[in-house]
């Protein structure tokens, strides 16, 4: 009975993380509340107190659950021995366009953050929570771009720092373009030519495919 329990509790959760992610998506973050999510989930608004501390918790929750796998990538970046850190960096770059473009929920969550929340009142709580992860990346980016240097004998033109902000501007931006209209380019193609230019730039050798 208890494992009944607590696979009905998970079930619940899912669910009220999906009617999330549609209604976020129809409403934008700001326009949505509880009781819309909590509608559309079939449930009620007192389920979603028992999973969630409110709504920020809530849109934090979905978010993780798109994007906490891909940081889990960007950690194991070059940690294994024999790989190069600099083929896992932009094997980790392309899957998450990849992703974006072809699972729905990836797509329809990294629009929700891109363009339908705004960091005021309650959601300053997301802020937080996407400054997090944004420091998270650009630090195993940092560690990447470090260890391909060393490993290849490069000296970065540009000090590491500002290399990694160049890096991230240019996932960021691949993104973010590519959500306003997705019809206007293939981010995957794109971002594979835009990505081995920049670390060209950088002093890095055509990466390997």
């Amino acid at each position: 009975m208890a494992r009944r329990t607590k696979e009905d509790a998970l079930a619940t959760r899912h669910s009220l993380l999906d009617a999330a992610e549609r209604v976020f998506s129809e409403k934008g973050v700001s326009r949505s509340s509880l009781n819309d999510i909590a509608l559309a989930a079939g449930t009620t608004r007192g389920a979603i107190y028992w999973h969630f501390k409110d709504k920020a918790d809530l849109f934090n929750a979905m978010m993780d659950r798109i994007t906490l796998p891909m940081e889990d990538a960007l950690q194991q970046m070059g940690r294994e021995p024999g790989r190069d850190p600099l083929d896992d960096l932009r094997r980790a770059v392309l899957d998450v366009l990849g992703k974006m473009v072809h699972d729905p929920a990836t797509h329809r969550v990294f629009e929700v953050a891109s363009y339908k929340v705004e960091y005021v009142g309650e959601a300053l709580a997301i802020k937080s929570r996407h400054l997090e992860a944004r420091q998270d990346c650009m630090a195993e980016m940092t560690r990447s771009l470090q260890a391909a240097a060393q490993l290849r004998g490069v000296t970065l033109r540009l000090p590491v720092q500002a290399a990694v902000i160049g890096l991230h501007a240019l996932l960021d931006g691949l993104i973010q373009n590519w959500l306003l209209s997705p019809e206007a380019f293939d981010v995957v193609s794109v971002g594979e030519q835009t990505l081995d230019t920049y670390l060209a730039g950088l002093g890095f050798k055509a990466a390997s495919t």
